[in-house]
């Protein structure tokens, strides 16, 4: 079994790792549950909402170059194994993730472009 985890950067660092594999189950299970008490509103509705949501505060914050990838992974590695690899290495692994994962979202700077560091 994997996991598949939905992963949003920029350049001050990762904002967000979701594992949207248990996000679809609890959706399933509150669905079959459904016992009428709204205990679940206010989270996302589904996968979608919050990619909808991730990529519009991209778009809104241009100036901070995001990239949003979803990746699989073994059950081996958490969120808190992807948190941790970024905060040691954040350029390495999101080079690692644009090998490996899917891109959803990406305003990626480019380094020719880049005129102060």
């Amino acid at each position: 079994m994997s996991h598949t985890y939905l992963l949003s950067w920029d350049c001050l660092g990762l904002e967000a790792c979701i594992n949207i594999s248990d996000i679809d189950k609890e959706i399933m299970w509150d669905s079959l549950n459904d016992t009428g008490d709204n205990s679940h509103q206010g989270r996302p509705q589904s996968v979608g909402s919050i990619v909808n949501m991730l990529q519009l505060r991209a778009r809104y914050n241009n100036q901070r170059f995001y990239e949003i990838y979803v990746v699989d992974t073994d059950d081996t590695v958490t969120a808190d194994d992807l948190k941790s690899m970024f905060d040691d290495d954040p350029q390495g692994s999101a080079e690692l993730i644009r090998q490996r994962g899917r891109v959803l979202y990406s305003d990626r700077q480019k380094a020719g472009d880049i005129k102060i560091r």
